[in-house]
């Protein structure tokens, strides 16, 4: 049996601060490369080559949770997260008359 090495990363809470700044976190996910063992039921090691989740139909549709290129299921494919905050400074109508 292998031994698995399992990674697990916390995301701490985004701190808001009040005063004029906002921030929004953009999460993009992409979906890379085939994993799926091919030849599991044999007890060899083979995968597709796949380079690149393909969805096969269009958003919201079954169909766009198998993949164009290799038709396995996009839980096969090796997921990328893409994290970035956008910070953005905000001026209120208030303090900008300069009453």
């Amino acid at each position: 049996m292998r031994k698995r090495q399992v990674v697990l990363k916390r995301e701490e809470p985004a701190r808001r601060n009040y005063n004029t700044a906002s921030s929004v976190t953009v999460r993009n996910v992409r979906y890379g490369e085939c994993q799926k063992n091919h030849a599991a039921s044999v007890g060899g090691y083979a995968v597709d080559g796949c380079r690149e989740f393909m969805a096969a139909g269009e958003e919201g549709s079954e169909a766009a949770l198998f993949c164009a290129a290799c038709s396995c299921h996009r839980n096969f494919h090796r997921r990328e997260v893409e994290i970035a905050e956008v910070v953005s400074e905000c001026s209120s109508p208030n303090s900008s008359n300069g009453k």
